[in-house]
């Protein structure tokens, strides 16, 4: 059994995994089922090596004549699937960056939090104004043109007001629920 070709894909994937592994950091929970890979490692460069050392086993258990077909079955079906999963993962990593960036953001301290809640109250504070200034242009609008013009204006800041309140509220639950957690 000639495993060179598997070699040669599985260093090219620990190539891409470590590139990958560099800019995107280790993860928050393992990348894979333990299972799949019992290094439950959270980059993709102990999976890889992890597959590499199975390649290893098929090896030395064929040159020492220990290798079993049941044995043998067992590790290139193991194989397959591990650099299947590697493939996947590899293949999706700028999905997963798109996914990221509309997140929830789960790992910010709670100092980032208020900040974040500062900025909600000034957003709010300015789109109120906008609120009133559009209720005042459309009560001073002089043709209809002006006042639907107005109206439509009026529409949208308490369109945004709405979201901006309703995105600060969920911050101070965030907050509330921090804090009271300890």
């Amino acid at each position: 059994m000639d495993l060179s070709p598997i070699k040669e894909q599985l260093h090219a994937l620990g190539l891409q995994a470590a590139e990958i592994d560099r800019r995107r950091g280790e993860g928050i929970k393992p990348l894979f089922d333990e299972r799949l890979f019992s290094c439950l490692a959270r980059l993709l460069t102990p999976c890889v090596s992890e597959s590499k050392s199975v390649v290893d086993s098929l090896e030395r258990e064929q040159a020492s004549g220990k290798l079993s077909a049941m044995r043998a079955e067992h590790l290139c079906e193991r194989l397959i699937n591990q650099i299947s999963a590697l493939q996947r993962e590899i293949a999706t990593v700028s999905i997963r960056q798109k996914e990221k960036s509309f997140a929830p953001k789960f790992g910010i301290s709670t100092g980032q939090l208020y900040q974040e809640l500062a900025q909600h109250q000034e957003w709010e504070r300015r789109l109120a104004d906008m609120v009133r200034d559009a209720e005042s242009n459309m009560a001073h609008g002089q043709t209809i043109a002006q006042q639907q013009h107005a109206q439509k204006s009026l529409l949208v800041a308490e369109s945004r007001l709405a979201r901006c309140r309703e995105s600060k509220k969920k911050i101070e639950a965030r907050i509330a629920f921090r804090e009271k957690k300890g």
